[in-house]
């Protein structure tokens, strides 16, 4: 299995001092309402996300413009008490709408921050455009003056990231079969993205922090400032200015700009690797040879007798040893040097399904703890057949 370490190229990540600052004038605000309702209903996206003739739409825009006043008298005026997260785009509120008082997340986009019109054009159009279960519902957006705000479905659980880092032994942490429903689950709003929106689109921006839960931890990707639609016809790749988090780029896309499906299957090995270990992929808190997750962990991922040493010490011992290494050999492939080696999302999205419909065969052979014999355990992996996505 090859692994790869990305850390060139990087002038551009999530980097505030290196980014331009965003725009947001008054001026500009009626041309955000009327670009968003010119590309909608000229004809020029489809539902799906391709590019239909007018007569071959199947509805123009659904998401709401909300009045800014009223996106005020939702979250009582931006009450502190209504915050529940907060970021380098700005923050988030707990709000409610409508007079059946519906409850919602609102996003109030920071004027200095990392997100500009572009981002918010982009994400406004493109959630208005692709629907699916494991992607998250835009309800409305805000443009008016200087401000910005998109509306969301409310996600009552907060993010994978708030469930799966730092959480020590004194707060529950997800188990086995939750995080591996979680990854099936991220992974299919991938394929969607990938295989029926027409023209592709390529998400970018796939990390932990942009998986929301829902009930029974039910996963939707969010955040699509930074998507973008595919490659067509005979093009291999989209040239772009380089965009995204440090840790999860591709690093074929990092040094070139080339842009292809495969980069958010780089991106997503990053994040099965964050699932499996609860270590972020990057954190210079721990000792120099961890700090960057991938490159620690490709010596023991593809290792039948040492690949424990991976596993989140949160699930005390509590998983399915060939599931887990099953799960790291995925996240292996996902993470090869070679775009061409990454496997296509839809074989990703079979694996862990498969290993999903096998856990409860496996969960009878469940490590009880750290103490017992490596040797008997190695011996069990070592017999079993692996999956070869």
């Amino acid at each position: 299995m090859g692994w790869f370490l990305c850390t060139r190229g990087f002038g551009y990540i999530r980097d505030r001092k290196q980014r331009p600052k965003p725009t947001f004038t008054a001026s500009t605000s009626g041309d955000v309402r009327n670009h968003i309702s010119t590309v909608i209903s000229g004809g020029w996206l489809g539902r799906d996300g391709g590019c239909n003739p007018p007569e071959e739409r199947e509805e123009t825009m659904t998401a709401k413009d909300f009045r800014y006043g009223e996106l005020v008298a939702a979250t009582k005026n931006f009450k502190m008490d209504c915050l529940i997260g907060e970021g380098g785009f700005g923050r988030v509120y707990k709000g409610r709408i409508g007079r059946n008082n519906q409850l919602v997340a609102i996003k109030q986009l920071d004027q200095n921050g990392m997100q500009g019109n572009r981002e918010f054009l982009a994400e406004v159009m493109m959630l208005n455009l692709v629907h699916h279960p494991n992607l998250v519902n835009l309800i409305g957006y805000c443009s008016d003056g200087d401000q910005r705000l998109l509306v969301y479905e409310y996600m009552p659980l907060g993010s994978l990231e708030d469930h799966i880092f730092d959480i020590g032994y004194s707060r529950i942490s997800l188990d086995w079969s939750v995080r591996i429903k979680i990854a099936a689950g991220a992974a299919k709003g991938l394929e969607y993205l990938h295989n029926k929106a027409k023209p592709p689109v390529i998400y970018r921006d796939m990390k932990c922090s942009n998986i929301l839960l829902g009930e029974d931890f039910h996963p939707k990707l969010s955040d699509f400032g930074l998507a973008k639609h595919g490659p067509t016809g005979d093009n291999s790749h989209v040239s772009t200015r380089v965009m995204g988090t440090y840790g999860y780029c591709a690093p074929e896309y990092a040094n070139t700009g080339k842009l292809t499906t495969k980069s958010d299957i780089y991106s997503f090995g990053v994040v099965l690797l964050e699932i499996i270990t609860g270590m972020r992929s990057i954190d210079n808190n721990r000792p120099t040879s961890r700090r960057n997750l991938v490159t620690w962990a490709r010596p023991y991922a593809t290792d039948r007798k040492r690949f424990r040493q991976l596993v989140d010490p949160a699930l005390k011992g509590n998983y399915p040893n060939k599931v887990v290494f099953q799960a790291l050999s995925i996240a292996s492939l996902c993470l090869q040097e070679q775009p061409s080696m990454r496997p296509p999302i839809e074989d990703v999205v079979t694996a862990l399904t498969y290993l999903i419909s096998s856990e409860t065969e496996s969960m009878s052979r469940v490590l009880p703890n750290e103490n017992e014999s490596s040797s008997s355990h190695s011996n069990e992996v070592e017999k079993e057949e692996y999956i070869i996505v």
